[in-house]
């Protein structure tokens, strides 16, 4: 007899779809031309590696997780419904990231011949909009598992691997572009969006 998924069951399936499309995205992109790269911050790698250190850990941890939680069924698919709507607009920031840069994007930070700087699109929000998508499938991960425990672990790691590789992004942006990189710093949020109120 085939047993259907439970509706949390059907929801950390979604969550583990959304990280293969994630992680399609990434093989899925333009590169330069041969010989058309740049400069190079090699100093980001090591924020590579603490990021996927990161995720590793969710996932790692989530293998050895403590028993189902014992919140109230609507409490359980509350945060199963959030968790997927978090996955599902975190791989479409990140894809939408990747479209609007073409080119200019790598997983190493370097610059490519013309590179120019990418201020629209999801760019307009954050200046680091896949790191966003990367921090959004952590927290959907954690939470449609039910290891918020691990999260505790993980994000710290996550944030000084993602502080490395902004810091070694920026200055290369700032030697290519410079007043005009550092206005859009200045206007626009690291990986955080902030929310605007407009008053009357």
């Amino acid at each position: 007899m085939i047993h259907l998924p439970s509706f949390v069951g059907f929801a950390r399936l979604l969550i583990a779809l959304c990280w293969l499309g994630f992680l399609a995205a990434f093989s899925l992109r333009k590169r330069p031309a041969e010989g058309a790269t740049g400069p190079r911050a090699p100093a980001a790698v090591a924020g590579i590696l603490l990021q996927s250190i990161a995720i590793g850990l969710v996932w790692t941890l989530l293998a050895e997780r403590f028993p189902d939680s014992a919140l109230p069924e609507v409490v359980m698919r509350a945060l199963s419904v959030l968790s997927v709507l978090l996955a599902v607009a975190s791989v479409w920031l990140v894809v939408d990231a990747i479209r609007v840069l073409g080119r200019h994007w790598s997983i190493q930070a370097r610059l490519v011949e013309g590179h120019r700087l990418v201020v629209a699109g999801p760019y307009s929000h954050v200046r680091h909009p896949i790191y966003t998508g990367m921090l959004g499938m952590l927290l959907a991960t954690g939470l449609a598992f039910c290891v918020w425990w691990a999260l505790f672990i993980a994000l710290p790691v996550f944030a000084v691997g993602t502080a490395i590789r902004v810091r070694a992004e920026e200055r290369l942006l700032h030697e290519a572009f410079g007043e005009d990189f550092e206005a859009y710093r200045r206007y626009v949020p690291t990986v955080i969006p902030r929310w605007k109120i407009h008053s009357s």
